[in-house]
């Protein structure tokens, strides 16, 4: 007697259920439906490309001895991606996929891009309750090339983004991704690039989004359940820039779903730009697969500016404000603020108001008053290895010694304020954290700072290694 589908479908459902968690069952294999069965080809439905892609990734094993026992070695799995009203279309859109996977369940994968683009999908920057069907591209239109001036410490970076945005998609510069220290123009680079697209080619979707707000948007679709929406909303974008991707280190689900919108992008000739503070052969807790498509592209440093453009900076500067100032002082700012673009402006900023607030002219004094004042109180980012560094040499030890495995109290101690200390003075997660101090988990690193607080509070000596170490890390 043959087996119905149904029936073939029930019984791998049987044996799937009794191999996975149970919350894992209902969010993977509950949604599917099955179609038909042809011979020895099982088809079934999903819900999106995501999910099957998710399925061949992490249960394609699972999926083929269900089906070997069911349907015997030639079994063939084909997977019907069908998106019903997702975006309040009438028609369901459908593309049929056999498995991915020759070697498991012996089928060609057949690849078929989303189609659909209708405005209506559910987008995660729309208030609830407003009803707004257009994507905003969240784009500071002040942040333009026009402003961002070419020097030799940005010429690589600003021409490639000058091609991406003649040609979003179309160079081999995808992914850009900018990178470098705070300060040195990297949003404004990724701003430029999206608003110099908008302006050639209106037509096309352009979402800048920093990877902060990514992370809490994706958070927030799992919370209610509506994670395929949020996948399916950026899968519509035609260039996508992400501002700060190395905050996704340490955040495995949020780095998972980021690496399928990714694919679905890059594979679709859409243009995807990243920022980072670090290049990605330095980036911690950032998944190998992911790291090596931020490879594929270009990576474009931007370095601190040398004299020349920081002159040409400060001049323009000004000119926008309608401001004159002698050429010894703008020389001076240009000697005196080397760190980054950003601390440079503020200076200028600072001595404008000045000289405006207290009707005086701007004289060189005052330009020294202002950046003693600026540069003294600019506070410095630290890293986490020059963290180590110091705790290392204050301790007299090196950071081997203070990263290696060994309970020697005096080392433990050490190893917890570094810790402690790079929670507090930087942007990394508990997880990158720990991975970059000896290899430990979040957890350590977070006993670690109740350990040193508690310590601070009823050891008077280990009180004084705290203060002895916060001045001479926020110096």
């Amino acid at each position: 007697m043959t087996k119905s589908a149904q029936a073939v479908w029930d019984n791998c459902l049987s044996f799937i259920k009794d191999n996975i968690t149970p919350q894992a069952y209902k969010t993977w294999f509950a949604p599917i439906k099955v179609v038909k069965l042809t011979d020895a080809a099982l088809s079934i439905q999903v819900p999106s490309k995501f999910f099957y892609e998710w399925l061949e990734e992490h249960y394609v094993q699972l999926l083929k001895v269900a089906l070997n026992k069911e349907l015997g070695e030639t079994a063939k799995l084909v997977y019907v991606i069908k998106m019903e009203n997702t975006y309040g279309n009438n028609q369901p859109f459908t593309e049929k996929i056999p498995s991915a996977n020759r070697s498991t369940l012996k089928s060609q994968h057949v690849d078929a891009p989303l189609k659909n683009k209708n405005p209506e999908l559910k987008n995660p920057f729309v208030i609830p309750g407003i009803r707004n069907l257009q994507i905003e591209s969240q784009l500071n239109p002040n942040y333009n090339f026009d402003n961002f001036l070419e020097g030799d410490s940005n010429r690589l970076a600003r021409s490639a983004g000058m091609a991406v945005a003649n040609k979003p998609g179309g160079t081999s510069f995808n992914p850009l991704l900018v990178f470098g220290g705070v300060g040195l123009g990297k949003t404004h680079l990724a701003h430029a690039i999206g608003v110099q697209i908008k302006d050639k080619y209106p037509d096309k979707t352009v979402l800048y989004i920093s990877a902060e707000k990514f992370t809490q948007q994706y958070i927030e679709s799992v919370k209610k359940n509506n994670r395929n929406d949020f996948i399916h909303f950026y899968q519509v974008i035609d260039i996508l820039i992400v501002d700060d991707i190395q905050l996704l280190s340490g955040k495995a689900g949020t780095q998972d779903v980021f690496f399928h919108i990714f694919n679905h992008l890059h594979q679709n000739g859409k243009q995807v730009i990243l920022t980072s503070d670090k290049a990605p052969v330095d980036m911690q807790d950032i998944e190998q697969r992911l790291l090596s498509r931020f490879k594929w592209g270009l990576s474009a440093e931007l370095q601190h500016p040398e004299f020349e453009t920081r002159i040409s900076i400060i001049k323009h500067k000004l000119y926008q404000d309608g401001v004159e100032m002698p050429e010894e002082i703008v020389e001076f700012l240009a000697n005196n603020i080397k760190t980054n673009i950003r601390e440079l402006e503020g200076a200028i900023i600072s001595l404008i108001a000045h000289s405006s607030f207290n009707k005086k002219e701007i004289t060189l004094d005052l330009a020294k008053k202002i950046v003693d004042n600026y540069v003294k109180h600019t506070k410095r980012e630290v890293s986490i290895d020059y963290i180590q560094k110091i705790v290392s040499d204050y301790f007299q030890m090196d950071v081997d010694t203070l990263q290696s495995k060994t309970r020697k109290r005096h080392i433990v101690q050490a190893r917890q304020l570094a810790m402690f200390f790079a929670k507090k003075l930087t942007k990394a997660s508990l997880a990158s954290i720990g991975s970059q101090i000896g290899q430990r988990d979040h957890a350590t690193v977070l006993h670690a700072c109740k350990t040193v607080d508690n310590l601070a509070s009823t050891d008077k000596q280990f009180r004084k290694y705290v203060e002895d170490l916060n001045k001479k890390l926020t110096v």
